[in-house]
């Protein structure tokens, strides 16, 4: 099927208010990406009238449209004429919507920016550890025994993929170093050496510091005596963010006020040497320890909540993680997940994460099963899919938003469920997909109740939608 893509150009520029009213203009892979001067002036309903747009919403200051690969470029160069503007980079037009983000959008968006180019390296280590966890559980397949204890030919197997799942962990912030160093804009190298620096192998590892802070077994902190006139803790930062995270940004602040400072002849001697010995110095000897008892207060603020009121904790987080993704706010629960993982052997917070995810899928596959029009379906399936992996944005802007009860029939699913999986003290032992395949990163003996708790978020939702939102749909 043909399209007139200079009139689709017109009616999107038309819908969005006009060539006064927009600024700045990207497409990606599947979307345009528009930074407008004011979102108000835009005619969602004319945008949906268009045949090739599958959706739009607005997120970090820019708005989206949802057009698919292919079209999308073809419908982008009318429009940048149309609009007499030059192309502009994704990232360009991204730099503009920062702008008008309030000071707390700001900091979410740093998270956000931080952790998502690592995400896919802590996702693969989440399920490769909670594949060894399904080997070594006891009970999990046969009674009082586990796979490895019943065929021990799979010990060379799960040594493997134990050494694989724990590299992402083990080396977090190496990782965290070099994304949040490009964040800060100050040497990536530089943040990689930051981070290897707090999990180098002299260091006591961090796994082990609670048993030598409290002396068990003779266990006792080591200590650099420096020059006699003070000590630092001798102890590593494995799995933990907030330390490379705030040392990373004190070592690019060192680095950019060098830069102008130190001659060019002398810059590559000078400024990495005296970047890394400062920051590293201040990283071990304070923004450490004090980022890690930050740390552990936050996670056993967050334990202490949970278990003194777990039903109703779980409940308003259930309800509200779906509206924080559509701010933006929720990726700062990838840092708290970690730091739970850490200081607690597992998070409770990223299974109601997935099961989130899940009803917002269940929801609109409702939704699927209601339409009458083939473009509704079609994006109803396709986004329902998507939310079953992990992405709900399709989901929850292209079509239960849209609706409204279907998103209102998801909130209500997503909280029974969290409340489901709390009252049976159901963990993670890492991150993982966000959706149906989430039990595996589940710990193994938990699984079965997160399995309920799948169940009611995915009954739920579909119930209620089904019930509520049939008279929403068109006819035809």
């Amino acid at each position: 099927m043909s399209h007139d893509y200079q009139k689709i150009a017109a009616r999107i520029l038309e819908a969005v208010g006009g060539r006064d009213n927009l600024q700045q203009a990207a497409h990606c892979i599947t979307r345009l990406r528009l930074s407008l001067k004011d979102e108000s002036r835009v005619d969602q309903e004319a945008l949906r009238q268009v045949d090739l747009i599958k959706g739009q919403f607005s997120h970090g200051g820019v708005f989206q449209i949802v057009i698919g690969s292919g079209d999308v470029d073809r419908v982008y160069q009318p429009l940048i004429e149309l609009a007499a503007l030059q192309r502009a980079t994704v990232a360009e037009v991204k730099a503009s919507g920062d702008q008008k983000q309030g000071r707390l959008q700001q900091l979410v968006k740093v998270f956000s920016d931080v952790f998502m180019p690592i995400l896919p390296a802590i996702i693969v280590a989440g399920l490769l550890m909670g594949m060894n966890n399904l080997l070594g559980a006891k009970g999990m397949f046969i009674d009082g025994k586990s796979l490895l204890d019943a065929y021990p030919g799979l010990d060379g197997v799960w040594g493997l993929i134990n050494m694989m799942a724990n590299t992402s962990f083990v080396f977090l912030p190496a990782l965290v170093g070099w994304s949040a160093a490009k964040r800060f804009g100050g040497s990536e190298v530089l943040g990689i050496v930051l981070g290897l620096l707090l999990v180098h192998p002299d260091l006591l590892n961090a796994w082990n510091y609670g048993k030598a802070a409290a002396g068990l077994d003779g266990a006792a902190l080591p200590y650099f005596d420096v020059l006699g006139w003070f000590r630092i803790e001798k102890v590593g930062y494995q799995g933990q963010i907030l330390p490379i995270l705030a040392a990373t940004w004190v070592m690019c602040r060192v680095e950019l006020w060098l830069r102008p400072r130190v001659p060019n002849s002398i810059q590559l001697l000078v400024v990495p040497i005296v970047t890394i010995v400062v920051s590293g110095v201040l990283a071990l000897a304070v923004i450490g320890p004090v980022a890690r008892h930050l740390g552990i207060a936050i996670t056993d603020a967050l334990v202490y909540v949970f278990n003194l009121a777990p039903v109703l904790g779980a409940m308003l987080f259930g309800a509200l993680y779906a509206p924080l993704v559509l701010t933006g706010m929720h990726h700062m629960f990838i840092a708290v997940d970690l730091q739970l993982i850490a200081n607690q052997g597992g998070t409770f917070i990223w299974p109601m994460i997935a099961l989130s995810n899940i009803a917002q899928g269940s929801a609109a596959l409702a939704m699927f099963w209601l339409a009458r029009a083939s473009n509704e379906k079609s994006m109803a399936s396709t986004s329902a899919i998507s939310a079953f992996f992990g992405i709900t944005e399709p989901a929850m802007f292209g079509v239960n938003l849209r609706y409204k009860l279907p998103f209102y029939a998801a909130l209500a699913g997503s909280a029974l469920a969290a409340a489901t999986i709390t009252l049976s003290h159901v963990r993670a032992s890492a991150i993982g997909v966000g959706g149906l395949p989430a039990f595996i990163s589940i710990i193994p003996q938990q699984i079965p109740m997160f399995l309920v708790g799948m169940v009611v978020a995915l009954v739920t939702p579909f119930a209620l939608t089904w019930v509520l939102a049939r008279r929403q749909l068109p006819q035809s």
